[in-house]
């Protein structure tokens, strides 16, 4: 039985469309995968503010809310709580040039709308906490924007929203690229550091998804940590990647064993989930996968994740603490394989 609750997107379960072909699958309808969600053991839902309402740009303020309510209602059926709503800016032909950081004023103000937006929309599903990844915050030509200006639009967006609603909480899901060339805030130190410079520090914080870290050349565990340390981290994305190349959002610890292992090890041992924190998943199933296993991978990311839970559970902390006295750093590497293959 695991101590975390864990978190889902309806965007984890997709017809299989990529930038290099068609749909491999047939879309699935919402309310069947929120029933699906629940019946896999999910606790909550995490959205973009079109996921809670679709074609959102064509509709009044109260006709969002009143969009959201019915989601709302649907949520309560299967008992599932709603985790964050993020503005999905970079699906937007306003946001070609960045939402945030647009070079036009014009769209600034639209991405200012949608931010507003989603905090009502987290409003009438009962959550507080709005998740922004930065998908165009950057820039595509280096010499289009200064980095300067473009980090000031950042802290001035971030805000605004702080100010038009005094309990939300704005979270940065830091990441290097894709599909910006060079992002603004690109890892958990920057989400720090623009914490620090907003009207309310302790309202904003960060979210660290295990492939953006890898994508940064650096260990997921080590950037949950950094943010635990600074007691900023307000959610998590799990998931593994290949390598330094595009985003691929593969189930958890089918990469990367070892360091799937650290990132449960370093959640499980500073207490994460106790102020009511979510184990959230993104990832996507191969184009390979049919119809019928549409969910599979979530099902191995939580057995997996689980398994590793266990595994954490027997790590023998004495053993441990013996090893680094002698510097049997061998030892102790020696160890943790073991732990993890299973071999006595």
């Amino acid at each position: 039985m695991s101590e975390f609750k864990f978190s889902v997107g309806p965007w984890n379960v997709h017809s299989g469309a990529d930038s290099y072909g068609p749909a491999t699958r047939d879309e699935i309808a919402f309310e069947e995968k929120i029933k699906r969600f629940a019946e896999l053991g999910f606790s909550a839902i995490q959205f973009h503010d079109d996921d809670a309402v679709p074609n959102i740009n064509d509709y009044t303020e109260e006709e969002i809310k009143e969009k959201a309510r019915e989601v709302k209602r649907l949520l309560d059926k299967y008992n599932l709580k709603a985790e964050f709503v993020a503005p999905r800016l970079w699906m937007d032909s306003h946001t070609i040039d960045g939402g945030f950081m647009s070079t036009s004023e014009k769209d600034r103000e639209y991405a200012m709308w949608r931010a507003y937006r989603s905090i009502d929309i987290a409003n009438e599903l009962g959550c507080d906490m709005i998740v922004l990844w930065l998908a165009r915050e950057g820039t595509l030509c280096a010499e289009s924007k200064s980095p300067v200006w473009a980090t000031k639009m950042l802290i001035e967006a971030i805000n605004k929203m702080l100010a038009y609603d005094s309990k939300i909480r704005v979270c940065i899901e830091p990441k290097p690229n894709e599909p910006i060339d060079r992002s603004i805030c690109g890892t958990m130190g920057h989400v720090m550091a623009i914490s620090a410079a907003t009207t309310d520090p302790d309202r904003v914080g960060g979210n660290l998804e295990s492939a953006h870290a890898i994508l940064a050349g650096l260990d997921p565990a080590h950037e949950i940590g950094f943010a635990l340390a600074m007691g900023k981290l307000m959610t998590v994305h799990l998931n593994d990647q290949n390598g330094i190349k595009f985003d691929q959002d593969k189930a958890f610890g089918v990469e990367n064993l070892r360091a799937a292992f650290n990132q449960v090890k370093v959640l499980k041992e500073n207490g994460y989930g106790s102020h009511g924190e979510y184990v959230g998943l993104d990832v996507k199933a191969m184009r390979t996968t049919t119809d019928e296993d549409s969910y599979k991978h979530l099902e191995n990311s939580l057995k997996i994740f689980k398994a590793l839970e266990a595994k954490v559970d027997k790590f023998d902390y004495d053993f441990q603490k013996k090893c680094v006295e002698n510097r049997d750093f061998e030892g102790l590497e020696m160890y943790v394989m073991n732990l993890l293959m299973g071999v006595e």
